[in-house]
């Protein structure tokens, strides 16, 4: 079951007073900075404390008498968005420096919890071979940059060989449309009982994986409308691309080409695929990200040294082939001074320190991100840092990003609701579209919704 919005709060508010009984605000020491990023329960938990243990040594020894303070907060991601904020309301509590996920970032400008960074970008040389999109992920609606980031990501199809040739299906399997997707996953049911064929992720409780891998990265794929649209400054009801999305999920899951619902809408699904069905060759496709790769490297959660020859990967397709004929979406993280923060200027030699180019290469490296610095993109260690990651890399032209605005998130939970319910089979594609446009008025307003003429 998931947490209440109650017990989020009280875990939010403990977590609080218990940084601030440490000394976690950034109030305090003058010459002390403190970092505040998530520590969660699988291999990141080394992955980011070793990066930043180094990045610690570093800069003290490069600033005589400073200290950097490493606040983990270990939660889930959406426990984590809660606690930080929670943590950012107040100079006791608050940070000097947060790793903020694109996904809320808009949302923490918008409540006055980080500080613009435009003043020190302006005079930094690096600041130019940031992907403009990557820049632009971490922009306000005022124009002014809130973050640096550290890497992005992309999405695509990972497939069993093994399982694929059990199903007489190509080693070197190239999708061209959603149907060949569908089709390929029948064969695995048919021919290969036992196995899942394809993982799309969905509902609410997986949370924006559900809404990335799963229903944008289809919605994006079909060229009708958007999630928002720009030129009007609107979110889209009515939009048939959206009906066509939840369509896609709803076959999945009444095909039974899925996992069984109760564990598609397990909150630890994302784990399970990564450490269980894939290795073990439970599952045969699944709508996926860039980052799998590092939990069966050596010193991951799961290693599997058979990873490299056993699993194939293939662009995700657009509905029907139509140009460019692969979808990708990308999000990431960036790193951000607190609104509370009493020590910015010192807080950005940490950020500096952060993004010299080879520890932007190393953290790209250690957690499989993919590059948004031309020369970290460029670099032979990240090149060959892991098989697939040129593949992964080559998306980023197909690549979308999600809406940067502060109702984001509330879009991202009424597009989750119509997933489960057309996943579980409580409601229609209709059904399920029409509650969400429902929902988007009351999130966006009625002046902040275009709508299209719903086919019938």
């Amino acid at each position: 079951m998931r947490p209440t919005a109650s017990v989020l709060l009280c875990a939010a508010v403990l977590a609080a007073a218990s940084l601030t009984a440490c000394g976690g605000g950034s109030g305090g020491d003058p010459d002390t900075v403190k970092i505040a990023y998530q520590r969660t329960t699988d291999n990141n938990v080394r992955i980011m404390d070793d990066y930043l243990a180094g990045i610690k040594r570093q800069f003290e020894r490069a600033h005589e008498g400073k200290k950097l303070r490493l606040v983990p907060v270990q939660a889930s991601a959406t426990d984590y968005y809660a606690k930080l904020q929670q943590m950012m309301r107040s100079p006791k509590t608050a940070p000097d420096i947060v790793r903020e996920d694109t996904f809320v970032i808009n949302s923490d400008i918008k409540a006055g919890y980080l500080r613009p960074l435009d003043d020190k970008l302006a005079g930094w040389k690096d600041w130019g071979r940031f992907a403009p999109a990557a820049k632009a992920a971490a922009k306000g609606e005022d124009g002014k940059t809130y973050g640096v980031p550290d890497g992005t990501d992309t999405r695509g199809l990972w497939f069993n060989k093994e399982v694929f040739a059990r199903a007489g299906l190509p080693a070197d399997w190239h999708p061209r449309t959603w149907k060949d997707v569908l089709d390929a996953a029948r064969t695995v049911k048919e021919k290969v009982p036992g196995v899942t064929p394809l993982n799309v992720y969905t509902g609410k409780a997986p949370g924006e994986a559900a809404t990335m891998q799963g229903f944008e990265m289809l919605l994006y794929g079909t060229g009708k409308d958007p999630l928002y649209d720009p030129a009007v400054r609107k979110w889209v009801s009515g939009s048939r691309g959206f009906r066509d999305a939840l369509e896609f999920v709803r076959t999945v899951f009444a095909d039974k080409l899925g996992p069984d619902p109760s564990d598609a809408l397990d909150p630890n699904v994302d784990n399970r695929v990564a450490t269980d069905w894939l290795p073990s060759g439970k599952l045969a496709i699944a709508l996926d990200g860039s980052w799998l790769g590092k939990y069966w490297q050596p010193g991951g959660s799961r290693p599997w040294p058979e990873w490299t020859s056993v699993m194939g990967r293939a662009p995700f397709p657009t509905q029907n082939g139509a140009a460019p004929g692969a979808v990708s979406l990308s999000g990431g993280w960036a790193w951000s001074v607190s609104a509370e923060s009493t020590k910015a200027d010192l807080a950005w030699q940490v950020i500096e320190t952060l993004q010299t180019t080879d520890n932007a290469t190393e953290w790209a490296v250690r957690d499989a991100q993919i590059a948004v610095r031309d020369d970290v993109a460029a670099s032979r260690t990240y090149v060959t840092s892991m098989p697939g990651v040129d593949f992964f890399t080559a998306l980023v032209k197909f690549t979308h990003y999600r809406p940067a605005l502060p109702v984001y998130p509330q879009v991202s939970s009424a597009i989750r609701e119509a997933m489960e319910a057309v996943t579980t089979g409580d409601a229609s594609v209709q059904q399920a579209a029409g509650r969400y446009d429902e929902e988007l008025k009351s999130i966006a307003g009625g002046a902040g919704v275009t709508a299209r003429e719903r086919a019938r």
